[in-house]
């Protein structure tokens, strides 16, 4: 639907698209301006300026079985977010194999549908994460690096490695991890059941992680 927003840097008022409901079944489209971010972005017609579109949507993938509400906050009242999260998860209890998710930003839900996508387990990436991190935790100067938060970028080259990004230094680094790591981490989680997200939409994330092995 169409509303108006506010260019961030000159202050014209502008008409936009924004999308409460994203069902890439039904418009196949708009998968991947999710996954570029170009859905969630607008150009003020005065000055240029890209801006983002904030809100929340419900991004919904029938065919992977994939429900991720993107829920920025304050975006919502407290109470009202109870309402909602009520009304989603019960209608989530009859979609059945489906995985539910909740993000806080548009970089979140881009990297979440990234990592789904490849048909990796996301608690098993945020792992991976986590050890990556500890390890250049360990080098001399690593510190600034392993504050910065990583995002899954995609899967590359032969061996499948898992290539992550962040920034450091003014610019955006690439670090790889061997497809081996993922597959202990993954390997843990099976082997400890007890680990897993609460029911309804739960947030996956390195706080949620760092629960566990932080």
């Amino acid at each position: 639907m169409k509303a108006r927003a506010v260019c961030s840097s000159c202050g014209k008022t502008g008409e936009i698209s924004i999308y409460s409901g994203i069902n890439v079944a039904e418009e196949p489209e708009l998968k991947p301006k999710v996954k570029d971010g170009s859905l969630f972005l607008w150009e003020c017609p005065r000055c240029g300026k890209t801006n983002l579109v904030s809100g929340q949507t419900i991004y919904h993938d029938p065919e992977e079985r994939v429900m991720i509400w993107l829920l920025p906050p304050g975006s919502v009242p407290e109470d009202k977010v109870k309402v909602i999260e009520a009304s989603l998860s019960e209608a989530a209890e009859t979609l059945e194999g489906y995985i539910f998710r909740r993000v806080e930003d548009v970089g979140s839900l881009i990297e979440k549908v990234n990592i789904l996508d490849a048909g990796l387990d996301d608690m098993a990436v945020e792992m991976c994460k986590l050890v990556t991190k500890m390890e250049m935790a360990g080098k001399a100067g690593a510190k600034a690096v392993t504050d910065a938060p990583f995002r899954f970028f995609r899967i590359d080259g032969p061996d499948n490695e898992l290539a992550f990004t962040y920034h450091s230094g003014g610019a955006m680094q690439v670090v790889q991890v061997g497809f081996n790591v993922y597959e202990d981490c993954a390997g843990i989680l099976r082997r400890n059941p007890s680990i897993k997200p609460s029911g309804g939409f739960p947030i996956i994330d390195q706080d949620w992680i760092a629960r566990f092995f932080g």
